[in-house]
């Protein structure tokens, strides 16, 4: 695997992969993950090279967030990636992806990212569709790999990529959970064993949901009315929002296979997000 560090060195290894067959990218913020390892795994079975990046991007977090927090451990994700069969990993620092005079940011409609993440952190996704477009630059991939747990995320790149047509195609990788039911999540660090009940519920939420669907259960209101409840309950009242969502993130009046349960909650120091999609097994779990 090479490690890249300057922006000009990895436009140049990544054009000549992309050169050399398709290239598969895998855009992350670090602090790597079984998750994470998924989507290098998709990447290397289904292209020729595969590019990953770790970068906490500033601009998608809000004052009040856990940025200086995050987790950061390089050298470990680093050797993860290795073994996982990434060949060009970028490394790029803030005024690399940055630079003094920097002055363009994407921005999307509001019904896309003034919703969910967004209504609960203004201009988070101003901050992800710029340093997302901003590395799709960088690396030119034929294919990025991202995750379904950040499902309004998918959506979001999914729309700038057709809107800006660019020459991606956008794979969802199904969410990875521990043995327990819990979304694995770089943010699961800050949980001790006390809080890890808490944390469940978000689980037992969705499992509920998927069985009520299942059995009949059609008024998405009353669907994310137990997903509020139960969350409700089991994080002590800091739920952010439960809802069912159809593909552009609206509210349908009736659920359907393939629409989406999301959920975000705080669970002591961490936020944590959740969805499944109806009409799917969830379970069962530990």
């Amino acid at each position: 695997m090479r490690i890249l560090s300057a922006r000009d060195e990895s436009v140049a290894a990544c054009r000549a992969a992309a050169g050399r067959g398709t290239l598969g990218f895998v855009p992350t913020m670090g602090s790597l993950h079984d998750g994470h390892l998924a989507l290098v795994t998709r990447a290397r079975a289904e292209c020729d090279s595969v590019a990953a990046s770790i970068f906490v991007n500033p601009l998608q977090f809000g004052p009040h967030e856990d940025f200086d927090a995050y987790p950061r451990d390089e050298a470990r994700d680093a050797e993860l990636c290795d073994r996982a069969g990434v060949d060009l990993l970028l490394l790029l620092q803030r005024d690399e992806m940055y630079p003094p005079g920097f002055a363009t940011t994407v921005t999307q409609a509001g019904h896309l990212t003034g919703v969910l993440e967004g209504a609960e952190r203004p201009g988070h996704f101003d901050g992800v569709l710029t340093v997302v477009a901003k590395l799709f630059g960088i690396v030119g991939p034929s294919t990025a790999y991202f995750g379904r747990k950040d499902y309004q995320q998918t959506v979001v790149v999914r729309r700038m990529i057709a809107d800006l047509e660019l020459p991606i195609e956008l794979v969802v990788v199904d969410t990875v959970r521990e043995s327990d039911g819990l979304a694995r999540s770089s943010r699961n660090a800050y949980l001790g064993p006390e809080l890890r009940p808490a944390a469940l519920s978000l689980v037992a939420a969705l499992t509920e949901v998927e069985r009520r669907f299942e059995a009949g259960e059609r008024d998405a209101a009353a669907l994310a009315g137990v997903l509020s409840a139960i969350v409700q309950e089991g994080t002590g009242g800091r739920l952010d929002y439960a809802q069912i969502v159809d593909a552009d993130l609206g509210t349908p009046r009736t659920a359907q296979a393939g629409q989406v349960a999301v959920v975000a909650a705080r669970v002591g120091p961490a936020r944590l997000l959740d969805n499944h999609v109806l009409g799917r097994p969830l379970g069962p779990f530990a």
